[in-house]
Formats: C-alpha cells, structure tokens, sequence
C-alpha cells in the first residue's frame, strides 16, 4: 500500500465541514494538497492552515469552470481524488427550479466524472484511488430533497463502474457516507434539534480518508461508513 506522506491528493469542496476537516488531517500526515471549492474565502483559510497546499476556486457545478480549475489546480498526477461537495436545498418537487436541480447533480456527478477522466490516464499507469462522499440519500429517497437523491444514487453507480473499470489498473473506487452526524454549514440548515445534540465535529470522521489514501484496494466498489472507519484507522 501506498504511504500517505508526500500523495498529491485533491480535495474538492475544501473550504468547510467535512473537506476542510479532511484537508487538515491529510496535510498533518504530509500530503500534498490541491484543494478546490466555490468559497473563495474558506479555501484561502484553509490553505494557509495547510502550508503548500495549491487552492483553486471554481464553480463545480459549470463544466467549462471545471476545466479551467482542473489545467490550473490539477498539476501533475494525482494519486487520490476526494470528491466531497454537495447542494442539498430542501424543496418539494413541484418548487424546485430546473436551474437548481441542474446545478445539484453538476456539482455532484458531472464534476466527479470531470475530475476522474482528469486523473484516470495517469491512475491507469501508477494505481489511485478515487473516494465520492455519498449518504443515505445515495441508497434511500426522502422528501423534499429529489435532486440531492438524485445526485447522491448516480455517486452509487458510478464509483461500482470504476471500480470495476480500474481494478486492473490498481486504482480503488469507494463511495462513502459520515456514517455520524456532522456539525457543519451544511447540517445547521437542515438538522433537528434531536440530531444537532447528536452531531460530532468533521475531524473525528477524517482519519477515514487517510485509510483510504493508502489504498486498501479489497475495499473497492464498496460503499463504506466513514465513522467506522475512523474509529479503527486501519485499512483492514
């Protein structure tokens, strides 16, 4: 398995919660960082707090901005892909826009399938990995939220199909879900009462992605838990 120090690793929507945990923790154990989101701000807190890291702001729900991002930010080959960001806008179908239900699955599939065809030629040559922070709503539906679902189930099928695709080639493709509840920007529009007594910082789920880093490949195709795997830090 590969070592965790010196992995060039992108990150996308690092600028808060879960990526700019992630970011954190991986840049603590030595990767090199290039970081991506729309919050041009956050990401710039977030790359001084990870010296040497690469932040490149873009909008990854326009595929003609992910391609700029990717020339500009993605440098070099990439040995882990994080694909983090979501929309989630609790709408009922008949009130949601076009425009919204668009740009949520842009953000979510078409951006990770833009950044995997970016990093999958030289994955083909060295092995990789490719990690797309899914949840319940990639295995469940729930009201109101019909284009998050949408997004998250098509995460599903997509990373079964790299995985399959790469195995030969070395390269692990995992979904995977906080497996806990997170305090993050995200959650503080969305959850009860009952769930935020509940929720733990992002930083306790990001040793997960270290794991996953040093690619267990045994674990590809799966859909995994990243609490559980944080409480064991072992690919195993």
């Amino acid at each position: 398995m590969p070592a965790l120090e010196g992995q060039s690793i992108l990150v996308t929507g690092a600028a808060q919660g879960l990526g700019a945990a992630i970011a954190r923790h991986l840049h603590a154990r030595g990767a090199r960082l290039i970081l991506m989101d729309r919050d041009a701000a956050g990401l710039a807190a977030v790359a001084a707090a990870c010296p040497g890291a690469t932040a490149t702001v873009v909008d990854l729900s326009d595929a003609v901005d992910t391609e700029r991002a990717i020339a500009e930010g993605g440098r070099g080959p990439i040995d882990t892909l994080i694909h983090n960001p979501a929309i989630l806008k609790m709408q009922p179908v008949d009130a949601i826009s076009l425009a919204t239900f668009q740009a949520t699955l842009n953000v979510g599939i078409q951006a990770a399938f833009q950044l995997t065809q970016a990093v999958w030629p030289a994955m083909k040559t060295r092995g990789g990995t490719l990690v797309f922070v899914t949840s319940r709503s990639g295995i469940e539906g729930f009201a109101d939220e019909t284009a998050y679902c949408a997004a998250k189930h098509a995460l599903e099928g997509f990373s079964k199909s790299l995985a399959l695709e790469g195995a030969a080639h070395g390269i692990l493709s995992v979904t995977i879900t906080p497996g806990m509840y997170m305090h993050t920007p995200m959650s503080e529009t969305t959850y009860s009462p009952e769930l935020r007594a509940k929720w733990v910082d992002p930083m306790r789920l990001a040793p997960a992605f270290a794991v996953l880093a040093t690619r267990p490949l045994h674990l590809s195709g799966q859909r995994l838990d990243a609490w559980t795997l944080s409480q064991t830090d072992s690919p195993s």
